[in-house]
């Protein structure tokens, strides 16, 4: 069961990936390889802790959902609630884009 959830993190990546410029692109790429283990976790913590201190001027709320993302390329217990708040926000998405057009 636990792959349907990687698999379905990794088309939510790829298609983040695909909105970003190709520089950042790029480095989405390679920060998702599993290679790349080493530089993940320690950013997607960081990440995490800056969403928490998200009213300080720098750090954003959006920092905590991009970290716990990262973290759950490599934490198998994170991986069906992320993959599934991940489909929640694209059903949302897309149903807010239909209303929009409708308009």
């Amino acid at each position: 069961m636990s792959d349907f959830y990687k698999l379905e993190i990794d088309r939510h990546f790829a298609w983040f990936e695909a909105k970003l410029p190709a520089r950042p692109a790029r480095f989405v790429a390679w920060l998702r390889k599993p290679s790349s283990r080493y530089v993940r976790i320690p950013l997607a913590i960081l990440l995490i802790f800056g969403g928490i201190f998200s009213f300080l001027p720098v750090l954003g709320l959006w920092m905590l959902p991009l970290g716990l993302l990262l973290f759950a390329q490599d934490v198998p217990f994170l991986q069906k609630p992320t993959a599934q708040l991940l489909g929640w926000v694209e059903r949302k998405w897309l149903e807010r884009e239909r209303a929009r057009r409708a308009r």
